[in-house]
């Protein structure tokens, strides 16, 4: 007692002196909440297609809204590009080989790991809504109500978690979102949500909803500076099938006098919306090819601009719809403990090389727009120029609400970048494997590294060629060094890299095809 009492000014001094004058005990610091988490995942977005990427044209207002309040990532990678298994990769944080899901035609194998599962596991309601495009349904979705395939734009089937079939009026984008807003309604209140809006804008044949037809008609669209690439020394690149100009076709991607009988998402139109559609591609649109009477060059540049016009057309129910999700959150409070993210399943061509379409390592399919909105976490303007891949995207958000990655996951989070944190051994190096061959584009297999400067792709399948890029002087990677002798040490060091990394990442099909074991 007499040891109390000795002490008890000094405790009643430090009290005054933390609390002011007032003698009240600080109260103690909440803990932050396990955020709700929002997924946008949209198909075949180009970044450069994007305002907060630089475009000047394209109307993407609501999505530069995600990057000005959040993270924007200018160097976001998906390390094989092309629908389903970017993805598998989402869902299970594993490169393609690892995963299993290599190639659209897979089914996607439930039995293994996947992070909504964890999440659902953590107290998290879970959805997916719209595409996903895996033939199977993974573990961990309390809920989904998925387009079959590819989906339809005009009056889309949908099939729910009860495995019921419907065919819902409407266009596909407004749809998806009307159909998620509904379930964050409904949900548990009491429990974060874990959702992925899936949308299949802007998917080829590119259709836009019938408002925005027309949109960017009184757009002329400047070429791209290799919208005639001639692939001297890519032997790949020259024989692909995914050009503009022998590719793309005029009847039924760019619905110049489309076999109307055999259109099935113009067939699946009702009464006055089909008639506005003739009226726009029939009456107008092809009754001006007709007038123009075009060839050669002048028949590419027409259809270059054709697609430009409809899939910017496209993308902006898209960009609306992400308005909609985002005046929901605020309206309802949501915002505020609200993960939001949007992001495109990979990168897409806009007439670089005379392309259209994804797939090569090249930078317009390799790199893919992606943001991300986490308020009180993420200062608002935040650029990320470090290199992220598609499997630190699982782990970034098993992170956020505070679930401990496990060892299997390939990537890692990216939490710290966001929030301000220096991190010095962050990878400088990029692995990309991309499998699909010879349909649907004639996109020889491949596997190569980035890093800063340079790119070094292996093909095979037929074409067993490698190619070398320098980025910082040959940005449009136009020019193959890989032959030239200045560059023999600079092959080896990076023959040497890209060893190490299938080392990492496990993939000892690639090391036995480049002949490193």
């Amino acid at each position: 007692m007499l040891y109390a009492k000795k002490y008890i000014p000094l405790v009643i001094l430090l009290t005054i002196l933390l609390t002011g004058t007032s003698g009240k005990q600080p109260e103690p610091q909440k803990a932050r909440k396990q955020p709700n988490i929002i997924f946008i995942f949209s198909d075949d977005h180009a970044y450069q297609a994007i305002g907060a990427y630089g475009n000047k044209i394209a109307q993407t207002p609501n999505i530069d809204r995600i990057a000005r309040e959040g993270a924007l990532f200018k160097n976001a990678f998906i390390t094989n590009s092309i629908c389903g298994p970017s993805r598998a990769i989402l869902l299970t944080g594993k490169y393609s080989h690892v995963n299993g899901f290599t190639r659209n035609e897979a089914r996607f194998d439930t039995t293994q790991f996947v992070f909504p599962e964890l999440l659902q596991q953590n107290g998290y309601q879970t959805a997916w809504i719209g595409k996903l495009h895996l033939k199977n349904v993974p573990r961990g979705l309390d809920y989904w109500n998925l387009l079959p395939g590819q989906g339809h734009y005009y009056n889309p089937s949908f099939i729910n978690t009860n495995d019921d079939t419907t065919i819902v009026k409407g266009y596909v984008t407004d749809i998806i979102t009307r159909t998620s807003i509904n379930w964050l309604q409904e949900r548990d209140a009491d429990k974060p949500f874990f959702l992925v809006v899936g949308q299949k804008a802007t998917h080829r044949e590119w259709l836009p909803a019938i408002e925005d037809l027309g949109a960017y008609d009184h757009i002329n669209f400047p070429l791209p500076d290799n919208f005639y690439d001639d692939y001297k020394g890519r032997e790949a690149a020259a024989k692909q099938d995914m050009t503009i100009d022998k590719t793309m076709l005029l009847n039924s991607d760019l619905k110049i006098h489309a076999d109307y009988t055999k259109m099935r998402d113009y067939n699946r139109l009702e009464g006055e919306q089909k008639k506005l559609f003739y009226d726009y591609y029939e009456n107008k649109i092809s009754k001006e090819f007709d007038e123009k009477k075009l060839t050669g060059k002048a028949l590419t540049e027409w259809k270059y601009q054709r697609y430009m016009k409809d899939y910017l057309a496209t993308a902006n129910s898209l960009d609306r719809n992400i308005g909609r999700l985002l005046q929901y959150l605020d309206e309802t409070g949501l915002a505020e403990n609200t993960i939001v993210i949007y992001a495109s399943d990979q990168g897409f061509y806009m007439g670089e090389h005379g392309w259209f379409d994804k797939r090569f390592m090249y930078e317009q399919s390799l790199r893919t727009a992606f943001m991300m909105r986490y308020p009180g976490v993420i200062k608002p303007g935040t650029v990320i120029n470090d290199f992220t891949l598609g499997q630190d995207w699982s782990a970034t958000l098993l992170d956020a609400a505070g679930i401990k990655v496990p060892a299997e996951v390939q990537g890692v989070s990216v939490m710290p970048l966001v929030k301000g944190k220096k991190s010095p051994g962050w990878r400088k190096q990029v692995y990309y494997h991309y499998y699909e061959f010879p349909e649907p584009h004639h996109v020889y297999p491949h596997f190569g590294l980035r890093t800063e400067q340079y790119k070094l792709i292996r093909f095979y399948g037929g074409i067993d060629s490698w190619e070398l890029y320098d980025l910082k002087n040959d940005p449009d990677e136009m020019k193959n060094i890989y032959a030239l002798k200045k560059n023999t040490m600079l092959v080896s060091q990076l023959k040497s890299s890209l060893k190490n990394l299938m080392v990492q990442y496990k993939d000892t099909a690639a090391l036995r095809i480049a002949g490193f074991r």
